[in-house]
């Protein structure tokens, strides 16, 4: 059995997990969270996230970032934060690389179409669809439909949740009800999220020129950390000077993160897992920290994603989803067999079962093939 002895009390132990959906047999070579992990990077949903959207549509360009670069870079954040709190990197990592799963091609704008589309029928929120893909939709294993994940990875996949949906999760959607915290794990992820793409659109948005380098010094956590560049390195310019100002402002972020949150810990003294339940958030900034991140979080919102070139996208990302799911309703038998229904089931849970089919289908697809798909159903010379 693994244990992990150079973990803090509060950590989350591999060996103590509340363990899986269905019972397997323990690895002699991994621990159960590395076994996470690795299910997940083997995952279909996994690898499609290198053609769904961050923030620039897949074929804008090679150089943005997609869902896959940005979880591999709140893995690596997240496992920093981790070791230096002594919390379960591999836990960390295998939420960080889950996080996304359930996303829909082009961004928010896809999600926030699908959602308006499912209204009706409860409604689609991408964590949820994570959770969906890691419990059910994933097919590998013969005994058991999903990837069978660890309850702690499974509760930290699941940031937000209604009361309602809480509901009808069960175990996992528990905490929402009852007022809980989940991990440490968890809650330093969600952080590690922001860290990454806060400052890793900061860098897609000067490189594709819908943001100004102009613009940001107007920024003060970006101009206080350009500035200690422009004094280091004299004269330099350009996406040097860019990269090295942008690591800098995520290392200070990190170690605000770490050091605030180190306090914290120390103050409410917490022995274990169910005392981190309990207990109220530990995993933060400081305030001037989160002031700063906030500003930065304000000002991307204002300049990059609502920029009009971002905003035409946005309106073909929503017409797109929203047609081909009108087409879908309308004539279910355009959807590949694996995504129609047997028959059997009576018309009044027949067409549940079959809407929620449909934003499965939409939902796994990348973004051009979404694009691809909306050309065959609606364009009369392609096939």
């Amino acid at each position: 059995m693994f244990t992990d002895a150079h973990l803090g009390p509060y950590a989350a132990q591999s060996a103590n997990s509340r363990g899986r959906r269905y019972a397997e047999e323990a690895s002699s070579s991994r621990s159960e969270y590395q076994r996470d992990r690795d299910r997940i990077i083997h995952c279909t949903a996994f690898r499609r996230l290198e053609y769904k959207t961050q923030v620039f549509v897949n074929h804008e360009g090679d150089l943005f970032r997609n869902r896959l670069t940005h979880s591999l870079e709140v893995a690596q954040i997240g496992r920093s934060i981790a070791r230096n709190l002594r919390l379960n990197e591999d836990l960390v990592e295998a939420i960080s690389l889950a996080h996304d799963l359930g996303h829909t091609p082009f961004g928010h704008a896809g999600q926030d179409a699908l959602n308006t589309c499912m209204k009706a029928y409860g409604g689609f929120e991408h964590n949820l669809q994570s959770l969906r893909v890691v419990d059910q939709l994933e097919e590998r294993y013969g005994a058991f439909d999903g990837l069978n994940l660890t309850f702690e990875t499974r509760e930290g996949i699941l940031k937000h949740c209604s009361i309602n949906n809480a509901r009808l999760l069960g175990d996992v959607g528990q905490r929402f009800i009852d007022k809980k915290r989940p991990t440490l794990e968890a809650q330093v992820t969600n952080l590690a999220d922001a860290i990454a793409y806060n400052n890793h659109d900061i860098d897609d948005g000067l490189r594709s020129g819908l943001l100004q380098e102009a613009q940001l010094l107007e920024v003060d956590i970006y101009a206080r950390h350009r500035a200690v560049v422009d004094a280091t390195y004299p004269g330099i310019s350009g996406r040097r000077a860019i990269a090295e100002t942008i690591r800098r402002m995520i290392n200070t972020l990190i170690v605000d993160l770490i050091q605030t949150s180190g306090q914290k810990i120390k103050e409410c003294a917490p022995t274990s897992v169910d005392d981190v339940r309990h207990m109220e958030r530990m995993i933060a900034f400081s305030d001037a920290m989160f002031q700063e991140a906030q500003a930065l979080k304000q000002f991307l919102f204002e300049n990059l994603y609502r920029h009009y070139q971002v905003n035409r996208m946005t309106f073909k990302a929503r017409r797109t989803i929203t047609e081909l799911f009108d087409a879908m309703i309308a004539e279910p038998n355009l959807l590949p067999p694996d995504y129609q229904l047997a028959q059997g089931e009576s018309d009044d849970q027949r067409m549940p079962l079959q809407v929620r089919k449909i934003a499965d289908y939409i939902a796994g697809m990348t973004d051009r093939y979404a694009m691809r798909e909306h050309r065959r159903l609606y364009m009369v010379d392609e096939i």
